[in-house]
């Protein structure tokens, strides 16, 4: 397989995923804010932060105020992250390898991306009429995802596509649980309160973790719920459940199987970030400080990805996917 066509696919399906991620950060708060108490000022800022957009918000806007923050994280063409722009830079690399993936596949993100383009901001001022949209865009990246699933030979362009996925969901996994962190965990005060409790079930709701962690677990309690959402090897949208199966395919595009040991540097770098998971107890993570775990987690998945990069993109190949990135992006500004 091409360099080429492997990075559209692997950026494709980052893409895909980090629309859906972005959908689900603004859930954070729908849900939150249907339990706070009415003196309780809804929290709009740490999702930026948590994601990491804060610098390039404040730079074209004055507060995190709710409409403006939803109108970032969603439609704003000035954002590259915005759920609007990974769209388009989704749709825009399976435009490029048109010949690689099955024809419902192209429908099914070439429709998706029409039918987002084609719809008004002004629409959803209504928090109802906002809550129904990203539950709608949610339900169009598990059918993306359906498709590929059921259309596509497990061969390599599979397996690079499910290596981005779980990669880009770890990373986000994380930042959910950090959204926790630049909320409340700064105010010593609410910790272990009802108000404490019901962000952490409103980050459960967010990931669509509440009807299994409730399964498995009878009360709600932050260690439980970390340990879940981190270490949990069965749950799909678990750290530990992303990072395993991205390890699968790693090794499966060179052939070979964790068990037989890394031949390169991205395979090992994968395999001991998934024992460091295997071994670490919920405990630890508190014992260390969950912010702090998650930030070093954060790096080691990046490490990860450009041990991938370099190993099957080339520096090369990881500019010229820039660069039409870059491109695309102005054009789609103007």
């Amino acid at each position: 397989m091409l360099s080429r066509v492997a990075n559209s696919i692997y950026w494709m399906n980052r893409y895909m995923e980090r629309v859906e991620n972005y959908t689900r950060f603004v859930g954070v708060n729908f849900n939150l804010a249907l339990d706070l108490p009415p003196d309780i000022d809804e929290q709009w800022e740490p999702l930026l932060i948590a994601t990491a957009d804060h610098y390039l918000f404040y730079k074209y806007y004055e507060k995190p105020t709710k409409e403006d923050v939803i109108y970032f994280m969603t439609f704003d063409k000035r954002n590259p992250n915005s759920i609007i722009s990974c769209l388009y830079l989704a749709r825009e690399n399976a435009r490029t390898i048109r010949e690689v993936i099955s024809k419902e596949m192209w429908e099914s993100i070439n429709t998706f991306y029409l039918t987002m383009r084609g719809t008004s901001p002004d629409h959803f001022r209504n928090m109802d009429h906002m809550q129904s949209y990203f539950v709608d865009i949610r339900k169009n990246c598990h059918l993306f995802h359906g498709v590929v699933d059921s259309s596509i030979t497990r061969n390599e362009a599979w397996h690079f596509g499910r290596l981005g996925r779980h990669i880009e969901r770890a990373d986000k996994c994380s930042r959910f649980l950090d959204v926790k962190y630049f909320t409340l965990d700064q105010d010593s005060s609410t910790s272990g309160s009802t108000l404490d409790l019901m962000l952490w079930m409103a980050v459960l709701k967010s990931v669509s973790a509440y009807n299994m962690y409730r399964q498995t677990h009878s009360a709600l309690t932050p260690m439980n719920i970390v340990a879940f959402l981190i270490l949990d090897k069965q749950f799909p949208r678990s750290i530990a459940y992303s990072v395993r199966q991205a390890e699968l395919s790693l090794y499966a595009i060179a052939g070979s199987s964790p068990e037989r040991g890394h031949s390169n540097m991205a395979e090992r770098e994968i395999s001991k970030l998934r024992s460091q998971l295997e071994f670490t107890e919920a405990e630890d993570i508190f014992k260390q400080g969950l912010h702090k775990f998650l930030d070093i987690f954060q790096i080691s998945n990046n490490e990860i990805d450009s041990a991938i990069f370099d190993l099957y993109f080339g520096l090369e190949t990881e500019e010229a996917h820039q660069k039409m990135d870059d491109k695309v992006m102005v054009q789609w500004m103007k």
